[in-house]
Order: C-alpha cells, then structure tokens, then sequence
C-alpha cells in the first residue's frame, strides 16, 4: 500500500454557517457554527460526509447543494440517520446553457440507512437532515487535491447557480414536527415534480 500522506490536511473540509447563509431560506436565521462536516477521500477512498442535526428558522440543516456540469455523476449510500435528498435538473436555453430559475424536474427523495442515491450528470442536488442525530452519507464524487479551477475538468460541481437562486426550488422544513416542502419563491417555473409524498407548506 503506496499512500501520499502530503494530502492529508486537505481531506477535511467543514461548512460554516456563515457560508450557508447564501442558500437558507433565512439567511439571518440562527444555526450551528458549522453545518456539515466532510472528509475527502474521492473516488478510490470515498468521501463521507456528517450533517448536524437541528433546523434555521425551521429549515432542516442541509448542504449548499450544486449542480452537475459535462461528464459528472456521484453515488451517494445513506449509513446513518434520517435525511431528505432534493434533485432538480433545470431547463436549458438554444445554446444549452442551464436557465437559473425554470427546473424541467425536481424530485424529493426520503432516506434510511442502506438506501443508495444516484446523482446523474446535469443534475443538481442537495440533503437535508431531518432526523434528530447525525446524518451520515458516503459517495464517490472525485476530488482534485491540486486546487485547480474545477471548471477546466470534463465534469465538475457548480453552486453558482443554486447561490443565485438562494437554494433549490423547494426549502425542506420542519412543520408539526415531521418534514415538509416550502416552495422558493425565486423560481418562476417546475414542468415536472416528485415531492415523495412530502406535504407543501405555503
């Protein structure tokens, strides 16, 4: 086993409250100094991620959630805890270039451990812990140690998107004590949906 340990100070990586703000549906709502928490490992050791449990403003703790350019796909395997899984593809215009605020299909997803989430390419996607422990997942998404511009890769993640947008189509919350959907108003249009049987918050 040939192992380059120069890396390993870059395989954590944390997500400041202060960072999320750019996506929750309230931005000055009160959450936890960090909201997730990942070790990186890529393809060939896998990454794993640990959401904190809790909401914002009765928002479920989430990623930032990103979108899937050119030759990109991950697996994600849920290992611990109860999470929802938000998909959204989004329509594109005559040159192909992604339309920020019209999703052509958007799909909610409830998980338990065991279960297995593909991520296709063109897709975006976030999860969000609705449990009351920590939510665990791994998946396979590759990681450049080098730091070089992700956008010089065949496939690669863009949250710039999801940033203009302030989050997916739907914010996941909490209401009477169980998961639900709240519709981001930032989004003029969703051609086609799968809540998951969730109910829709007005």
């Amino acid at each position: 086993m040939n192992i380059d340990f120069g890396f390993v100070p870059k395989h954590y990586a944390s997500r400041e409250h202060e960072k999320m703000k750019d996506v929750l549906m309230d931005p000055n709502g009160v959450g936890p100094a960090i909201h997730y928490y990942m070790i990186r490992g890529g393809v060939e050791q896998k990454n794993i991620t640990v959401w904190e449990p809790g909401t914002v403003s009765g928002e479920y703790i989430k990623t930032y959630g990103h979108y899937h350019v050119g030759n990109l796909d991950e697996n994600y395997n849920i290992l611990f805890g109860e999470g929802i899984a938000l998909l959204q593809k989004l329509s594109v215009d005559e040159n192909g270039a992604m339309i920020a605020d019209r999703v052509e299909e958007f799909q909610a997803i409830i998980t338990k451990p065991g279960d297995k989430i593909y991520m296709a390419p063109g897709y975006g996607h976030l999860l969000a812990n609705t449990g009351s422990t920590y939510f665990v997942t791994t998946d396979d998404s590759p990681v450049d140690f080098e730091e070089r511009d992700p956008a010089s890769f065949p496939g690669h993640a863009d949250y710039k998107l999801v940033k203009q947008m302030r989050g997916f189509a739907y914010y996941v919350i909490e209401h009477n004590g169980k998961p639900a959907l709240k519709r981001n108003p930032n989004y003029t249009e969703i051609l086609k949906e799968d809540l998951g049987g969730l109910e829709v918050i007005e």
